[in-house]
């Protein structure tokens, strides 16, 4: 099936801005030559500086597909510009990424 990120062993968010420009290959070689990891059984997140759009890169058996997302309400994604970095996400910041929440959550229960 085309792009289903249902079965990735992780998310990856990379922090910071991308060149929205940037094409398959080009979103490849950051994963690859910046920061030295496989592109294999994983879904990585790209944000620009307008954060109303997001590019995502995900490797399937038979090739590479890059998903585009772009923002047609008002508002943009709650995205971390603070390093230049890859960030591991779960499922459920994934989600809240997504819907426009701040994966930066609090947490609800204090437990101390």
């Amino acid at each position: 099936m085309l792009a289903d990120i249902s079965n990735v062993d992780a998310i990856y968010l990379v922090c910071g801005r991308t060149d929205m420009r940037k094409s398959i290959d080009g979103l490849c070689a950051i994963i690859q030559d910046q920061f030295s990891m496989e592109i294999d059984h994983a879904l990585y997140l790209f944000c620009g500086r307008k954060c109303d759009r997001i590019k995502a890169i995900l490797k399937e058996p038979d090739g590479i597909v890059m998903i585009y997302k772009r923002l047609t309400v008002q508002g943009s994604y709650r995205w971390p510009r603070d390093k230049s970095e890859v960030r591991n996400l779960t499922w459920r910041e994934f989600d809240w990424l997504m819907s426009g929440i701040d994966i930066e959550q609090p947490k609800a229960i204090r437990t101390s």
